[in-house]
């Protein structure tokens, strides 16, 4: 039946009609545990009444007025965050693709700025950076790039986690201009690398000159277990990207910089239409705010800590389980097979999970998760998972 929308996404046969906390009802009255809080955009779960009042109160008051006009949700909200972040200047913007976009606008910028006529960004294979035209040639992903030819140019790819790999580009590229990354790739199935590669990367690229700019859409506010991933493996970029958990639903996203790079945009270089709102301003800053107050960055780790324990002790062993990994509340669960049949099998049971890369279940509950929801989400997914392993082998 068409229902009058674009055939863009593949639905779950559910729809949600309120929240609270940790859970979603549906309009049968049937209770889901949210593991995966709107792909990490619920950072304080569902109907938070200080988040709530806050959107309530701003509404009332003032919606938008545009960039044309000083904004002072936007400017509070800009203070908090490079309060937090140690950056210095902000670009607000309404979702991670287009912080993404202002990243590397900013980066081509800055090359032109020293001369290069034709700026290189070194990315990451398997990344995920967005769905526009330069955020799906920045993302090492050809599924979503195909039919959507021509890319555009400017781009050169590495694999994640290869320092060398970096350095023969410096050898052999004088035109690159900066190294755009995901600290930890959600989308590609939460992979990880180390501190010390991270290091070596910011290293190489205060050595040429380059921009060393991450993408936190999923990582950062919290997620990780500090504000942002780069603050846990003590390094400073010129750049980050962030949007997701910022807004806690709505939507807005953000380009930091500091140092240099945050002299680059000038009057004119960019610009948002909707960016930094005062709808949005009001309701990331009552979102940073309660984050703080309630230590979510702190419960973030714990839980974290508690989540991967669980996973090893209960499903570890398992041998169609290859890998458990992530930090915070970020965290994949690899197996050995496809498994996106998974997400309708846990749906049926009151979970809401996601599968990425065809192979990775990918857990990313609301920051505000206890000790008991935590006990819960692991008996429902791991007795999923025994279930799924128990089913082929009988079936083998």
């Amino acid at each position: 039946m068409n229902n009058g929308l674009m055939n863009t996404y593949g639905r779950l046969p559910v729809q949600f009609e309120h929240g609270q906390g940790c859970y979603l009802f549906d309009k049968d009255g049937k209770q889901y545990l949210d593991a995966i809080s709107g792909i990490g955009v619920n950072a304080l779960g569902h109907s938070l009444p200080a988040l709530v009042s806050c959107i309530q109160e701003q509404a009332g008051k003032l919606l938008h007025t545009s960039n044309l006009y000083a904004v002072e949700r936007q400017e509070a909200d800009a203070q908090k965050i490079c309060d937090v972040s140690g950056m210095d200047r902000v670009f607000f913007c309404n979702s991670g693709a287009e912080a993404n976009e202002a990243a590397i606008k900013l980066a081509r910028l800055h090359g032109h700025n020293r001369g290069i006529e034709r700026p290189v960004i070194i990315v990451m294979e398997g990344a995920f950076h967005g769905r526009t035209m330069a955020t799906i040639t920045a993302s090492g992903n050809r599924k979503i790039q195909a039919g959507f030819e021509p890319l555009l140019s400017g781009f050169t790819r590495a694999p994640f986690g290869d320092i060398e790999a970096l350095n023969n580009i410096a050898r052999n590229n004088p035109d690159v201009c900066a190294v755009l990354m995901e600290p930890i790739q959600g989308e590609g199935g939460i992979n990880t690398t180390t501190q010390e590669y991270f290091q070596a990367v910011q290293a190489l690229c205060a050595d040429h000159n380059w921009l060393f700019m991450l993408d936190e859409v999923q990582t950062g506010n919290g997620r990780c277990g500090d504000w942002f991933h780069y603050q846990t493996q003590n390094i400073t970029p010129d750049v980050v990207a962030t949007a997701k958990g910022i807004g806690g639903g709505l939507p807005i996203g953000a380009c930091l910089a500091q140092g240099a790079a945050a002299e680059v945009f000038q009057p004119g270089n960019h610009g948002s239409t909707f960016g930094g709102n005062p709808l949005c301003c009001a309701a990331a800053l009552t979102v940073y705010e309660t984050i703080e107050a309630d230590k979510l960055c702190e419960n973030a780790a714990a839980r974290g800590q508690q989540i991967l324990a669980g996973l090893c002790e209960r499903i570890g062993k398992l041998s169609a389980v290859t890998n458990i990994r992530g930090q915070g509340l970020m965290i994949g669960i690899e197996l050995d097979r496809n498994c996106g049949h998974l997400v309708a099998a846990a749906l049926d049971k009151g979970l809401l999970i996601n599968v990425t890369a065809g192979k990775v279940v990918r857990l990313l509950p609301p920051l505000i998760i206890s000790e008991a929801e935590v006990e819960s989400l692991l008996d429902g997914l791991c007795s999923l998972i025994e279930e799924e392993v128990a089913s082929a082998s009988s079936a083998a």
